[in-house]
Order: structure tokens, then C-alpha cells, then sequence
């Protein structure tokens, strides 16, 4: 296939319509929410592995079968709570006024009597000078922490937040709740609680909610993962008000406080109890795998591999109702392009001079677990993998004029994304939302840990024939209403030509690595170009 002016002279290279196609049989009811370990994931798995069969690709497994096996266990938790002290008339229904859980591979998990401090964002930050503790032994306590990194107001200009301080707007890996959990668990701590509030997490408590009367997962450990924080939790606001008011505090004025290099811990005068039943159930998931290999004997075995989550929130039973999460376009969209981009890339396979692999991951909405898996057991090695183009959720309001771009500035593939962008007619922006964390919050960041460059894009904004406006208004309101949410279906206003153009631009950056042998890096400044200089050594 000739290098194409305005991606082949307007010719979709990608079909919006076949990926629509896939989208209404992965997003059915019949595959109940695509959850790990149900039926759901055994009719998402064959679906897949037959889809990428038809499409031209090859198995992906070098054991030549079309999966690679992630062991997981599934954590079903029933958690009570009860305070003492201060704040003993505070009475919590879970999971509408918090969600408890744990990551511990056992029956029960029991907190007896554990102080409550107050530690700010639960940070600490070297690099920044920040440090949420002060040298407070925190063994044993319950931690109650705020969502998202510390928001320091720039001091020439208070509207804008301090670029030298936590990035500025965007999110740094501080500011995520696994980040919160795992420094509670190297302090010792009995738990730790996270205080939910919509704008700084991005997405409303109804999402934490949906997410805790699920099974969790965890990746099937060899000690139990006894080293984790015994308790995982959010608390609704409101509720977190509360507790603080009961014992003599402002959340707010707390919330001021914390924005500071000299705040420290505030211990309250409370203890909390708390019990944690669990069901556990062992289970082989699947990341579903298929390869397009190279032409070139002297580069088909360097790859190109491109990612999407192919499960979703499965189903639950509450109130003798059946609640289907269908997961449209999270992430039936993107494991729906990724076929399609098997497709195109398999017709033009002897043209190819590096392989190309697919990975539709499992597990992601329980932790990023199946990309992680791969990253910690890769079918090819890491130093052979040129990069990685992640897709987590396809727009579905039409043709931009723009491509975002979560986690600008990190890599290299940014030059071959405004290169194709622009072969479209179209520009590439940062990320609109740099402080929602999407670079950390999806399934490229496990490889880019490891020192591969990854590249994830998010839909456009500027939605060709619409007003202004349009596109953002149709974010906000999927992320209202939808993300997470049992609506999250196809919908009668979808424009589904975004799917192509979209799809069509993952394909052309992927083509400029396998065919024409670009060579990408993480760019000067950052924090992962040093991890990738040492994969390459080793």
C-alpha cells in the first residue's frame, strides 16, 4: 500500500461500519458486560480469537494458540464499619456512602480499633519537597486521604495553578488512588480511605460505587499479597464532611491546610472497626493475542504492539434486578477497531517489515491487571517492542478536526501522530483534561513503565459540521451519564465516521513503525526515558 496525501485520497482504509458491527455484538446483553471469568469473557474470548482468524492475523501466542492465560482471583467483599469516639454517631451504608475492599487473597480481613489521621493528599514527593507525613508513624492507623495530587496555586497568578508544582494541571502519578493505597501500604497502614469528590477525580461517586459492589481482582499472588494496604476505601463527601465535623473539624479548612508544604497530619479523635467477608474464586482469564509478523528476516522480530481492553463491568444482581454494564464504548469500541486494524494491516502484510502484535487485555477495569501481566511476563521482549498504541474508548460523535493526545510531551510517536493527523486535514491538542490522569489510567501505562513508548489518543473535540462546543458538551455528558453506568450503549445519535478516522490514524502511525521503520523514544524530561536507556542495555 503507497504512502497516501490525505490518508489514500479520502478512501476509508478502516470501515466504520465493520467496527460498529463488532461493537453491537461485543456491547449485547448476550455477553453480559464482559466481565473476567463469567460466560461474558468466554464468548468475548472466541468472538475475538475468531475475528482476528477472519481477519488475515496469525496466533499471537508463539505456543501458537490465540491466547496468553492471566491467572487472576476474585474478591467479592462485604465490609461493615463502625467509629468510636468522636465521631461514633456517624452511621455508613455501603456502598451508596462508601465502598470498602481489599486485595488480600483471604476470607476475612478484620480492623479493630484504628486511629483515623488525617494525611492531606497522602503524599510524598521528593522531588517537589512535599512530604504529607512528617516522620508520623502511621503503623496500624487509618488513613484518610483527599483525591488527585495537590492543586497549588501559581503564586504570580492564583487562578492558574503552579506548573512547578505537581505539573501544574495535570495529573502527576501522585495524584492516582492506586498511588494513595500503595504509600499506605509501605507506611503500615490498616487502611486507607479516600475522600471522593467529582471534579478533581473526573467522574462522579456513582463510578466508585458501581465499581466496589463488584468482584474485584487481583492477579494471583504467591504470598496473598500480604504486603497490601488490608483495607481499600472511598467515602462520599457529604459522609467524609461529616466524620471530620463530628470531630472538631472543617473539610474545607483541612482541604487549605493541605495545599501546603508545612501541613502536617491531623490525628482525630476517633477509631475505626472494621470487617471485610470475602468470597474468593480462582480463575484463568485471557489477553487475547494475534500477530501480523514481518517480511523483513532483519526486523520481523522487532514489533509494533497495539492494546485494548476487551473487558467491561460484567453484570450484578441488587434489589432482585439485573444490572447489565455493556460497556459500548468502553471498550467494545476499541477492541471492535482493533480487529480492523488486523485487517488492514494483514492485506498489506508483505509490505511489512516489522511484526506487528495485537493484545486485547483482560482485566483492566479491576486494575490494569492484563496489560500488566503481559508487561511482567511478555510473549516478545520489551527490548524488541518499538511502541505501543493503546486504545481505550473510540468517539462516537463524528470527524474532527482535532486528535487528542493524553500524556503530550512524554514520546517521540507525537511527531509520527501530527505528521498522519495532518495528512487527515486534521491538528493534534494535549489532552483537555490533563488532570483527570488518563496517561496513568490506562492500559499503555504498564508497558511504559517498563520502558516501552506508548502512545494513547482520545477522541476529538471540534466535531466537523457541528457547532462549537458540540464535541466537549458530548464528552461531559458521556462521562456524566454513561461511563460506567449501565447507559454506556450504542445510541441513536452516534456518527459513527469517527470510528474510521480515528481508527485510521492508530493504523498510520503503526504503519510508519512496522513498515517504514521509524524509530521512536521518550522525549527529553521525561520520567521514563531513563527506564527506557536501561531496557535497552540489559
Amino acid at each position: 500500500m503507497a504512502a497516501a496525501s490525505h490518508a489514500d485520497a479520502g478512501k476509508e482504509l478502516i470501515s466504520s461500519q465493520r467496527i460498529l458491527d463488532h461493537i453491537k455484538v461485543l456491547a449485547s446483553d448476550a455477553f453480559e458486560g464482559r466481565g473476567p471469568g463469567t460466560v461474558g469473557e468466554e464468548k468475548t474470548v472466541a468472538y475475538l480469537s475468531e475475528q482476528f482468524k477472519a481477519a488475515g492475523a496469525m496466533p499471537g501466542n508463539p505456543d501458537g494458540s490465540w491466547v496468553q492465560n492471566v491467572p487472576l482471583v476474585g474478591i467479592r467483599s462485604t465490609p461493615s464499619w463502625s467509629f468510636e469516639g468522636c465521631a461514633s454517631e456517624l452511621k455508613l451504608s455501603a456502598p451508596d456512602e462508601y465502598v470498602a475492599w481489599t486485595t488480600q487473597v483471604k476470607p476475612q480481613v478484620e480492623i479493630k480499633a484504628s486511629d483515623l489521621v488525617f494525611v492531606g493528599y497522602g503524599v510524598v514527593a521528593p522531588e517537589y519537597g512535599w512530604d504529607d507525613y512528617k516522620g508520623l508513624d502511621v503503623k496500624g492507623k487509618t488513613l484518610v486521604m483527599l483525591v488527585n495530587d495537590p492543586a497549588i496555586p501559581d503564586p504570580t497568578d492564583p487562578s492558574k495553578l503552579d506548573s512547578n508544582m505537581f505539573k501544574g494541571k495535570a495529573m502527576t502519578y501522585y495524584g492516582r488512588w492506586t498511588y494513595k493505597y500503595e504509600i499506605a501500604a509501605a507506611k503500615g497502614a490498616a487502611g486507607a480511605i479516600i475522600v471522593h469528590e467529582t471534579g478533581p477525580a473526573s467522574y462522579p461517586y456513582e463510578v466508585v460505587r458501581n465499581n466496589g459492589v463488584g468482584e474485584n481482582m487481583t492477579l494471583k499472588p504467591t504470598d496473598g499479597n500480604a504486603g497490601d494496604v488490608p483495607m481499600r476505601s472511598w467515602i462520599r463527601e457529604d459522609k467524609a464532611r461529616a466524620l471530620l465535623k463530628g470531630c472538631g473539624q472543617d473539610f474545607d479548612a483541612l482541604k487549605a491546610a493541605a495545599l501546603k508544604k508545612d501541613f502536617k497530619p491531623v490525628p482525630l479523635a476517633t477509631k475505626l472497626t472494621a470487617s471485610i467477608s470475602n468470597s474468593l474464586r480462582e480463575m484463568q482469564s485471557k489477553n487475547v493475542v494475534a500477530l501480523v509478523p514481518g517480511a523483513d528476516k532483519h526486523h520481523k522480530d522487532e514489533y509494533v504492539v497495539y492494546t485494548a481492553h476487551w473487558d467491561h463491568l460484567g453484570k450484578t444482581e441488587e434489589g432482585g434486578q439485573t444490572h447489565i454494564f455493556n460497556g459500548a464504548v468502553d471498550n467494545a469500541s476499541g477492541v471492535a477497531a482493533l480487529i480492523e486494524m488486523a485487517r488492514t494491516f494483514a492485506a498489506d502484510k508483505k509490505a511489512l517489515r516489522r511484526s506487528v502484535l495485537f493484545v486485547a487485555v483482560t482485566a483492566e477495569e479491576k486494575g490494569l491487571l492484563g496489560s500488566k501481566y503481559y508487561a511482567d511476563n511478555p510473549l516478545y521482549p520489551l527490548k524488541k517492542t518499538v511502541a505501543n498504541l493503546n486504545i481505550d474508548s473510540m468517539q462516537p460523535w463524528g470527524k474532527t478536526r482535532d486528535i487528542q493526545v493524553v500524556g503530550y510531551g512524554q514520546t517521540t510517536i507525537e511527531d509520527l501522530i501530527e505528521h498522519n493527523a495532518e495528512l487527515q486535514g486534521r491538528h493534534v491538542t494535549p489532552d483537555s483534561r490533563p488532570e483527570s490522569g488518563g496517561y496513568f489510567r490506562s492500559d499503555h501505562f504498564n508497558l511504559v513503565k517498563k520502558g516501552v513508548p506508548a502512545a494513547f489518543l482520545e477522541g476529538g473535540e471540534d466535531v466537523i459540521g457541528k457547532p462549537e462546543g458540540y464535541g466537549e458538551q458530548k464528552g461531559k455528558e458521556y462521562g456524566s451519564h454513561d461511563y460506567h453506568k449501565e447507559d454506556d450503549d450504542i445510541k441513536p445519535d452516534w456518527d459513527i465516521a469517527g470510528f474510521g478516522q480515528d481508527a485510521e490514524l492508530y493504523y498510520l502511525v503503526g504503519r510508519d513503525l512496522a513498515r517504514d521503520l521509524k524509530n521512536v523514544d521518550f522525549k527529553p524530561g521525561s520520567e521514563f526515558k531513563a527506564v527506557r536507556e536501561q531496557l535497552l542495555k540489559n
